[in-house]
């Protein structure tokens, strides 16, 4: 048969039912072979949208994305993409185009190294040389994409190649994920780090949330009696209104919980990356042990120098450790519980302080209570990357992991809105809401046609503040003053009405909560609620923080 034949019979052995990206010049014998295939080609925009798809789908399904570009600058258009998967740990396969394989030793249009380029951004990157070789390049990808940890690989297609016959089967799909074991000395010794802690703390990452371990975690908190934190992409993996959730830390500055781990003499990390939240901001204060449980040992680091490792399956780890535990595990001193509670039920309080405000431009917080009233405990928000990501992490209480999405290793803006068009296309019966600043939003603002094209009805929750609100809070915070961050803004109903989605602006408090029901009731086509945001709170939130610690 045909090699791009072939090469689609093997994604679709894969289980790949999806491709998110653009048609090339160099990669039209597959998207012509596409037309016999039941794989849908959702056409994009842009390729970095099509990436951020392909990565919502990974986070969601736990099997690859897959997205698909030509060569050149189509592959470059990707490279952002694929980077922050890479680095988020979200299981993606990209499909690159190449020029033929006789004119890659000289200079010729398009042509570069694209698997170069991609190798430092991806666990492996690879090319066709041969068609009889496509069997087992695909298989290879997919298995190490979605191998512990997950990641992004790369396989490029040059067209010649695609052109090319092959007798060649696809491999079937035989062992999708190992399960390793747990040593039980380990866990011994954990439980008995347990027992001798004065002050131990949990800190719960994104591995937790893609393991989903997250009924496991409960029931280890609830057996052992320790309170737990999660980093900004673990949240949910305790649900918010657990009495024991700490909620979210990594806020970059002083935050009421981070008392805790000063004080903690054993920090217990599940599924935690140190490129979320370093040690370096949490292992401060009393000298403390510290239990590290992962897929994969720790990175080294001087702040994170670990007592114990536990390292293989997530859920065989925390079911080991249930098994472990005793009655008497879950007594804990009276003070541990008094001390903990305390910075609980402030930062509680902190989480409300501004639920009924009324001023106009509406308060950060105000926003997140208002949606949070109106979504469900498993609808979705996926987070871009700005000022209101801090908001999001701190103020925003997950109930449910994998509801709430933050971008937190790579950081790219831009990553909300193609990601809630995925989203939304898996989960059709949940409610999707992308949360946009006005800087990110116009980075994909594109590809708000592609939702419209496909009647994907996602929420585009847009903070308007005509400024690059983080890069301004951080700027006067650590300066006093602020440089080059002003924007100047399109009209942003007139811009959306011209895709074709329904435009909401919002003109006080009271009318946020009716605008977010009238976009949730609108069932064919995307809407976007225009919020002007008052990030004069940013600020406010720092000295804020202050006078909390000072006291």
């Amino acid at each position: 048969m045909k090699a791009a034949d072939l090469f689609l019979r093997c994604l679709e052995t894969e289980g790949v039912r999806t491709i998110y990206g653009v048609p090339g010049e160099e990669n039209a014998d597959v998207m012509i072979a596409l037309l016999d295939s039941p794989i849908e080609f959702v056409v994009c925009r842009h390729e970095q949208a099509a990436a951020f798809m392909a990565d919502m789908h990974g986070r969601l399904t736990g099997e690859p994305g897959v997205c698909l570009a030509t060569l050149g600058p189509g592959a470059t258009n990707l490279v952002t993409g694929v980077a922050s998967a890479n680095m988020d740990h979200a299981p993606l396969v990209a499909i690159v185009g190449q020029a033929s394989t006789r004119r890659l030793h000289k200079q010729s249009h398009q042509n570069m190294d694209a698997v170069r380029m991609f190798q430092p951004v991806t666990k492996w990157a690879s090319t066709v040389r041969d068609a009889d070789n496509i069997p087992e390049i695909v298989h290879k990808a997919f298995r190490l994409a979605r191998g512990e940890k997950p990641g992004a690989t790369v396989i490029e297609l040059p067209e010649d190649i695609a052109k090319a016959e092959s007798s060649e089967e696809p491999i079937q799909v035989k062992v999708r994920r190992s399960r390793t074991g747990v040593e039980s000395g380990r866990v011994a010794e954990v439980m008995q780090l347990i027992a001798e802690a004065e002050f131990p703390l949990l800190l719960l990452g994104d591995g937790c949330v893609r393991a989903r371990v997250g009924e496991l975690v409960e029931q280890f908190v609830d057996k052992t009696g320790i309170y737990a934190a999660s980093t900004f992409m673990g949240k949910g993996a305790l649900p918010a209104r657990h009495p024991r959730c700490l909620y979210c830390v990594g806020l970059g500055a002083r935050d009421v919980v981070l008392d805790a781990f000063e004080h903690a003499d054993l920090v217990i990390t599940i599924g935690y990356d140190m490129v979320e939240w370093h040690p370096d901001r949490w292992n401060t204060g009393t000298t403390k042990k510290i239990v590290h449980i992962d897929t994969r040992p720790p990175e080294v680091d001087r702040r994170y120098n670990v007592d114990l490792e536990i390292i293989g399956d997530l859920a065989a780890a925390l079911e080991a450790l249930l098994a472990a535990c005793g009655p008497e595990q879950s007594r804990r001193a009276e003070s541990y519980d008094h001390h903990v509670g305390e910075m609980r039920r402030a930062m509680t309080e902190e989480l409300h302080r501004h639920d009924r405000d009324t001023g106009f431009p509406i308060k950060p917080q105000r926003i997140l209570s208002d949606l949070r009233a109106v979504l469900d405990d498993e609808d979705i928000l996926i987070s871009d990357v700005g000022a209101h990501k801090m908001w999001v992490a701190r103020h925003y209480p997950t109930q449910r992991a994998g509801t709430c999405f933050i971008t937190n290793g790579f950081c790219s803006m831009g990553f909300a809105l193609p990601a809630a068009i995925s989203a939304k296309r898996l989960l059709p019966e949940r409610k999707v809401v992308a949360l946009c600043g006005d800087g990110g939003f116009l980075m994909n603002v594109q590809d708000l046609i592609t939702a419209v094209r496909y009647r994907i009805p996602i929420t585009v929750l847009l903070w308007v503040d005509g400024q690059y609100g983080l890069i301004k809070w951080k700027q006067e915070a650590a300066y006093g003053r602020h440089s080059h961050i002003d924007l100047v803004n399109p009209d942003f109903t007139k811009l959306v009405e011209s895709f074709g989605c329904q435009a909401l602006p919002v003109a006080s408090a009271e009318a946020l909560i009716p605008a977010l029901e009238q976009a949730f009731a609108t069932p064919d086509r995307p809407s976007v609620v225009v919020v002007p945001v008052d990030y004069d709170e940013n600020l406010k939130l720092t000295r804020r923080l202050g006078e909390i610690i000072s006291h």
